[in-house]
């Protein structure tokens, strides 16, 4: 039996140590770590590694809930997923454990809570830009490709998917700049 450790920041300039350290105090003899967005299971790699690698009788431990995941039906599959391997799920804060049907129940609606979290969150963030865009303050996120450099490069002639893989882009937001020349 093996306590894998999985913790999740959704942002590259976040930080991981505090989740990772509390997961080497619980004893986890393997942690698996990634910097990728919990709205959906796309991309994350490492998650998806340890469910595969699950053996019955393993555990495996997420500091909190929204670690797995923000969707209520996304969590519950993956708790499903785990258990169809004999494997248990963990979280440390508030601590629960799908070992008893109780925990079952407070993780259920715990994914319940947080969905609801998320959702609220996405309102607020919407108000708050309506409201800087009505007051001339909000002027659109920041600019993560530069597009000048975009336009110099297909005027030298590179194509879109050549620019694209350059700059670790996808195609479309090629296109979507060039549309603008």
């Amino acid at each position: 039996m093996s306590r894998i450790g999985y913790a999740r920041v959704s942002t590259i300039d976040q930080d991981l140590e505090t989740q990772v350290a509390k997961l080497k105090a619980e004893g986890c003899s393997i942690i698996r770590s990634e910097k990728v967005s919990g709205g959906t299971r796309e991309g994350r790699a490492e998650l998806a590694i340890i469910i595969d690698f699950l053996r019955p009788g393993d555990e495996l431990v997420v500091t909190r809930l929204d670690r797995l995941g923000r969707d209520t039906r996304d969590v519950l599959n993956l708790i499903h997923e785990c258990e169809q391997q004999g494997a248990y799920v963990t979280v440390l804060d508030p601590h629960v454990s799908t070992r008893g049907e109780m925990g079952h129940i407070v993780l259920t609606v715990l994914g319940m809570v947080a969905q609801m979290e998320r959702r609220f969150i996405k309102d607020r963030q919407r108000e708050g830009i309506e409201k800087a865009k009505g007051t001339g303050i909000y002027r659109g996120g920041k600019r993560r490709l530069d597009h000048e450099a975009i336009r110099e490069r297909y005027k030298i002639g590179e194509s879109p998917t050549t620019i694209a893989a350059a700059l670790g882009c996808s195609r479309m937001q090629v296109y979507r700049i060039l549309a603008n020349l």
